[in-house]
């Protein structure tokens, strides 16, 4: 599936935050780390609010692929891994 980096993606929640605390880290220290890799990746410092990152973990807050992606670089991960696993299809396939 291809997205559009404006396009509203619900992440799941609870996977960002299983794998914040796998890292160890407070809401802050992902957003630093969500700094520091887009600084890496790009030369800018873009990141999110602690506001958002906890709407996203509690609520499943609706975010631009764009900011899933910066998200995903900060933990380390690919995109899809925090993204909701689809249920199975009729065929018994899961999609993403």
């Amino acid at each position: 599936m291809i997205y559009d980096d404006d396009q509203p993606i619900h992440p799941d929640g609870l996977a960002v935050r299983r794998r914040r605390h796998e890292h160890g880290w407070s809401s802050r220290d992902l957003v630093e780390a969500i700094a520091s890799a887009c600084e890496r990746a790009t030369g800018n410092r873009k990141t999110i609010t602690p506001n958002l990152l906890k709407a996203i973990e509690e609520q499943g807050e609706s975010i631009p692929y764009g900011t899933l992606c910066l998200i995903a670089d900060g933990l380390g991960c690919d995109p899809v891994d925090i993204l909701p696993v689809s249920p199975p299809t009729e065929g018994g396939e899961l999609i993403n």
